[in-house]
């Protein structure tokens, strides 16, 4: 046993040693608009005004290495900064309608671990489709609230529930050219931001998002 330990260790360095690695630097731009804002666009629910005021825009940017060659291992450490403001409206549980402005920064570090694999490779220019687990992880977020209207109630009413961490589920594909590689992605995972009244969740900031992201490896 101890002997085929060994002999597993010593293939396991060769082929990383042997197999093709790429380190890279990438930044892109990140929408919070969600599959059910989708839903309600195509089915008139939503006019562009209530889409502007729920999308959240953000920025992403960090760096990202790459083992293999058709199949390949890709980690990434990103930071990602988004902002939204808008107003909320609802009703609480007594039944009387409420309103506030709330302005939200969401920052987060990152760590997507993507297995790929490249359905077109060709010398110059690749086609890569890759899914995966993401982890998030809060760095320094805020979550304010203004102009709180009816119900009796004030900003000190309304409580902030901030997660420490989140695992989510990364995919998408992307496109390689030279030494240029340009994603489209989507990631689903859970809010890091909810906004409760009397324990009760009356608001969440989406934190599932569509990513464009372009990346440069370096070698």
């Amino acid at each position: 046993m101890k002997k085929f330990l060994i002999v597993a260790v010593l293939l396991l360095s060769v082929s990383v040693t042997y197999a093709q690695l790429n380190f890279g630097v990438k930044a892109g731009y990140s929408s919070s608009l969600g599959s059910n804002d989708l839903g309600s666009i195509t089915s008139g629910d939503y006019n562009l005004k209530s889409v502007n005021s729920e999308v959240g825009n953000g920025f992403h940017a960090g760096v990202f290495a790459r083992l293999g060659s058709k199949l390949y291992l890709q980690p990434e450490l990103l930071y990602a900064m988004s902002k939204n403001d808008n107003t909320v409206t609802g009703v609480d549980a007594d039944g009387n309608n409420v309103s506030y402005d709330k302005k939200v920064k969401i920052s987060t570090v990152d760590v997507p671990l993507l297995l790929g694999y490249k359905v077109l490779d060709l010398k110059l220019v690749n086609l890569r489709v890759f899914a995966g687990p993401k982890l998030r992880f809060n760095a320094g977020s805020t979550l304010e609230f203004k102009n709180v209207t009816g119900g009796g109630l004030d900003a000190s009413d309304l409580q902030r529930d901030a997660k420490a961490a989140k695992v989510g589920l990364e995919a998408g594909f992307g496109v390689d050219v030279l030494m240029l590689a340009l994603d489209f992605r989507y990631n689903l995972i859970g809010d890091m931001y909810e906004t409760k009244l009397k324990d009760v969740t009356i608001d969440n900031i989406p934190a599932s998002t569509f990513v464009i992201s372009l990346g440069w490896k370096i070698f």
